[in-house]
């Protein structure tokens, strides 16, 4: 019975789920193409007008919901950003776009996005980064058979190599790139391709083959009308005959770039021209013409520096204006889904007082039972465990008078043993004074032997024997004494090390003289140097430091 009333509550609740959110009417996607293809046209030229544009076709496109568009939009705002100068803006845009792309699996999509970061990579010094995102790209174009994207990201990967100063891996693949344009007849790409060549033979000074190649990729850009990219090309032309002597040829091109710079209003080329213009005056030894045409780069630098401030404060407020509107669409939306949650939430938990009541009142019963079974267990297992805290107390207790038992032990063995040295070696002494005594004595028949047993007699009262028995038991009963006290002073001598132990046992001097066999004169020496050894001050009690320890 449960089962069936749960079943029909589920039930009931995707149908208001479908009938809540209902399906949004397609779209045609017709103008927001077209506006992004001109947005793209437009950028390289007016990239502030471009960004307006597309900030209109992304808003739309997050209102219909159009995740291509929205990717789209995404990726070219950042290439402007790129062209602005803004590299941690256009890597968000691009990461932005990445993300879309994958999730829609628009494979070219990802592949060009990808080389569009590579860039970015590469302008901020990543180039193991960049070098990742190139090969990526190439993975994919190859893949789905795209000739023209491969040729791209071939001339890509070989610009990389030519600013590492790799040129014959710069050569090789952008020989790869140009092959794979060739194949496609793509004209547009193979002069990208020479120029790209020219560029390598400039920076080896082999300026024959760089104006060959340059001569190469003007004539396919005239061919295929990419005024624009012709003018980077005429202006490397002049280059190349400035630096070979040509002066005269290096005005032609150079007066011809900056006619046609002037013809698209292109600053930046309209600035390089100047300053090449400037630089071959200099050379001809046109001093006038030569300043006449630097002031003028010096003043277009000017006017591109107010036209980037006026670019970037535009940039900037479309940025804040995308920011603002994104925030209102998702506040909007989470509206939407807290009024639709709020519907659905109130009928579920309708639902769900029905099911919970016949729940409840079902399985009341059981929760008690269960609650007295495991009250009954935890009282179980409360009372085991203090049992076995018990056992463990009387345990402890046990082996702690043990341990005192132990110890009181070792300490009467250590007391007796002590003093069994101290008698022993009294005897000694007292043999010694009577055989010296002896000695003392006229008769020479026995002065020789009796000075032998002195002898032997001294030897027995310094032997070791007794010292290494009296240490044993005297560091069971002080454990690690003797480590502590090496911290203190390295330099204790085994004789150090017996005195130290008998003043640890507070022993008299007289005994201690005893048992070490010396004088007290000489106890109160090796006192003194012990102090010494162990730095204590003057006034420092060295029976009381010894009992610190």
């Amino acid at each position: 019975m449960f089962q069936s009333i749960s079943t029909c509550c589920i039930r009931f609740i995707c149908f208001l789920l479908v009938a809540i959110g209902g399906v949004q009417p397609v779209q045609s996607q017709e103008k927001d193409f077209a506006e992004l293809q001109y947005a793209k046209r437009l950028s390289k030229q007016f990239p502030d007008s471009a960004f307006l544009l597309l900030k209109e076709v992304y808003t739309r496109s997050l209102e219909k919901k159009d995740k291509l568009a929205t990717a789209t939009c995404l990726q070219q705002m950042g290439q402007i950003s790129y062209y602005l100068g803004n590299y941690p803006q256009a890597l968000d845009f691009h990461l932005q776009a990445d993300k879309i792309f994958r999730e829609e699996n628009s494979l070219v999509n990802i592949a060009a996005n990808l080389n569009d970061m590579g860039i970015l990579y590469y302008y901020n010094k990543q180039l193991g980064l960049a070098r990742k995102q190139y090969d990526e790209a190439l993975q994919i174009y190859q893949r789905i058979h795209n000739g023209e994207g491969t040729a791209d990201t071939y001339g890509r990967i070989g610009h990389l190599y030519e600013k590492r100063q790799q040129y014959d891996s710069a050569f090789y693949y952008q020989r790869m790139a140009l092959s794979q344009y060739n194949s496609i007849s793509q004209k547009q790409g193979m002069a990208k391709i020479y120029e790209n060549m020219g560029s390598i033979y400039e920076d080896l000074e082999r300026y024959d083959s760089a104006q060959s190649y340059f001569s190469r990729s003007l004539a396919l850009y005239n061919e295929a009308h990419e005024g624009i990219a012709s003018i980077e090309v005429l202006n490397n032309l002049g280059d190349i005959y400035r630096k070979t002597g040509k002066y005269a040829e290096a005005l032609v091109q150079t007066r011809q770039a900056l006619s046609e710079s002037l013809k698209v209003n292109d600053l930046y080329q309209i600035g390089a021209a100047y300053r090449d213009l400037g630089k071959t005056y200099h050379l001809l030894k046109q001093y006038d013409s030569a300043y006449y045409y630097l002031e003028l780069s010096r003043r277009n630098t000017i006017d591109i520096y107010s036209k980037e401030n006026n670019r970037q404060t535009a940039f900037l407020n479309v940025l804040y204006d995308i920011g603002k509107k994104n925030a209102e669409i998702i506040s909007l939306g989470n509206q939407q889904k807290i009024n639709r949650v709020v519907t659905i939430a109130t009928i579920v938990v309708i639902a769900l007082f029905i099911v919970l009541g016949w729940v409840t009142f079902s399985r009341q019963k059981l929760k008690i039972r269960n609650e007295q079974m495991e009250a009954a267990q935890t009282r179980r297992l409360y009372e085991t465990q203090k049992e076995i805290m018990e056992l463990e107390i009387k345990n402890k207790a046990i082996q702690e008078t043990k341990l005192m038992e132990e110890l009181d032990t070792r300490s009467k063995e250590l007391s007796k043993h002590t003093l069994h040295i101290i008698q022993k070696n009294k005897l000694v002494d007292d043999l010694r004074e009577r055989l010296e005594v002896m000695v003392k004595d006229d008769k020479r028949d026995q002065k020789r032997q009796l000075q032998q047993l002195i002898h032997q007699i001294n030897l027995s009262a310094n032997q070791e024997q007794h010292w290494s028995e009296f240490r044993e038991i005297f560091e069971q009963v002080h454990q690690q004494f003797f480590d502590k006290l090496k911290e203190y002073c390295n330099e204790l001598t085994g004789n150090d090390m017996r005195l130290v132990a008998l003043i640890k046992l507070n022993m008299a001097s007289k005994d201690m003289a005893t048992l070490l066999g010396i004088s007290m004169d000489s106890l109160r020496v090796a006192r003194y140097r012990l102090r010494k050894k162990i730095n204590l001050t003057e006034g420092e009690s060295l029976t009381s430091f010894i009992q610190s320890i």
